[in-house]
């Protein structure tokens, strides 16, 4: 099924300079001194489209008033296309800040056409914009659906049905004869597609009737895709001086979600991220603050990185205010596809203890939150390390393991920190009661000049049937000695 969908962004002009405007918000954008785009509280106030900028400060005194930028208006519309990279690697840019987005492969996946729509919606509204979105068969169809706020249209026969209705002023080419379809009642694209085609191609063009042609599904659509780039860096100029850190979350997610659709169309997952936070320029200029998030496990899901980095700025105190962000993905790595097992663990698959692990140590702190990491050493002190949960995998990697014979002995469930010296009583060791061997001795020498450990391992038993592992030491290689030296080392469970 072919399926497309049109994103029609018409507060563009205006969002570019408050993102999530609110109405009591009274602004104006002015292109060649006429208003281009205006919020509800300027249009409450009388402002209209088209209207000089003498009329508009006339109605309104306190209108803020912003000239067109259009070089942040592709920015933007760029980073939505970015973002929607996530849903499908068809996005293409239209006339008009209108993006067109081929689905159709995509509708199995998210769950069907309702549930898709309703996710780039979110997206593009968590991105700072509002849009009208629609869907047709064909990509001019969902252009002129979308540009008319019209709805969705899955089948041929009802988006030439909804086509049919819109006004003529619609399509581009047919803008500059208005004047003559008005005189000849020509209002909608129905009636202009129900005049003569000869005499149409004669008074407006080729074009017009390619773009209805196009429209209806009788001629090809070539577009050029928007690619991701090899490396993925977005910045953001904040609308403001920023003091408090937390309030930089919401930029950080629309830089996030950028980059969740990089990942997603480049076939990758992020292992370390980088969110510089810049500062004054000039005189009084300092350093980026710099926010680094090294992960355990790569992920391309954006919410997950949100979470890490909004415990990260909680505890973030900024030294000068913050003028602009710049997220960086730094160490990428290919995607690993999901794997499903036939039955689910109780306690949550490892990726989610994973993701738990790493907002613990974001919230606490990555040296609060430490994960053993064993080494090849036969000293049952020396065996194992604590490392931060972002060294584990490193630390894991480049150790050795020890011999098979080694890891079938058995070992206490309880270690001490330091052996404990233990009463000698009728030349037995003594720890509440006097301890009997139950298991043949093991020795264990090892260690390196002044670390060198030489000793015999016994699996002991008190009278109370507690389990204990002890030791007998060897000094200077000789095992008979007058009054041999015990410890107690680790307890079982």
């Amino acid at each position: 099924m072919r399926l497309w969908i049109g994103l029609y962004l018409p507060r563009l002009p205006l969002e570019v300079f408050f993102p999530n405007w609110s109405d009591d918000s009274c602004s104006v954008v002015l292109e060649h001194e006429r208003v281009v785009a205006l919020s509800p509280l300027a249009h409450a106030a009388g402002v209209r489209p088209g209207m000089r900028r003498g009329g508009a400060l006339m109605l309104a005194p306190q209108v803020r008033v912003h000239e067109r930028a259009p070089a942040r208006e592709a920015e933007a519309l760029h980073a939505v296309a970015m973002a929607l990279l996530q849903y499908t690697p068809l996005v293409a840019a239209a006339e008009e800040a209108t993006l067109l987005i081929d689905v159709g492969a995509s509708l199995r996946l998210f769950g069907g056409v309702r549930a898709l729509c309703r996710r780039i919606a979110a997206s593009v509204q968590a991105l700072g914009f509002s849009a009208a979105l629609a869907c047709a068969p064909t990509a001019r169809g969902a252009w002129l659906l979308a540009r008319a706020n019209a709805g969705r249209a899955l089948t041929m026969p009802s988006m030439v049905r909804r086509l049919d209705r819109l006004p003529s002023a619609l399509l581009p080419p047919a803008r500059p004869y208005l004047e003559w379809f008005d005189g000849i009642g020509c209002l909608t694209l129905g009636q202009m597609r129900a005049l003569p085609r000869p005499g149409l191609q004669r008074r407006c063009g080729r074009a017009l009737l390619d773009m209805l042609d196009g429209a209806h599904g009788h001629s090809a659509e070539l577009f050029e895709w928007i690619e991701a780039p090899a490396s993925f860096r977005a910045k953001l100029e904040l609308f403001d001086r920023v003091e408090d850190a937390e309030a930089l979350l919401f930029g950080a997610r629309r830089l996030l979600l950028q980059m969740t659709g990089w990942l997603c169309a480049r076939q990758c997952a992020v292992e370390r991220v980088s969110l510089l936070l810049e500062h004054e320029r000039g005189r009084v200029a300092r350093p980026p603050t710099a926010l680094e998030i090294v992960l355990a496990e790569p992920t391309w899901r954006d919410d997950h990185l949100l979470r890490l980095l909004k415990e990260r700025l909680a505890q973030l105190t900024l030294e000068a205010p913050v003028i602009g962000l710049c997220l960086e993905a730094l160490q990428v790595q290919p995607m690993a596809p999901p794997s499903e097992s036939l039955f689910p663990e109780p306690g949550g698959t490892p990726q989610e203890r994973q993701r738990l692990f790493e907002l613990l140590a974001a919230r606490l702190g990555p040296d609060n939150v430490l994960q053993a990491a064993p080494r090849a050493d036969y000293r049952p002190e020396a065996a194992n390390a604590w490392v931060p949960l972002q060294l584990a995998p490193k630390a894991a990697a480049g150790q050795a393991q020890l011999p098979a014979d080694i890891l079938s002995m058995p070992r206490p469930s309880w270690l001490l920190a330091k052996p404990v010296a233990l009463l000698m009583r009728e030349h037995r060791p003594f720890y509440g009661s006097p301890l009997t061997m139950r298991s043949a001795p093991e020795r264990i020498e090892a260690g390196w000049w002044s670390q060198t450990q030489a000793r015999d391992y016994f699996v002991a038993e008190g009278r109370d049937h507690a389990h204990y592992w002890v030791y007998r030491e060897r000094i200077g290689g000789a095992v008979e000695q007058a009054e041999p030296r015990w410890y107690l080392h680790g307890l079982f469970g």
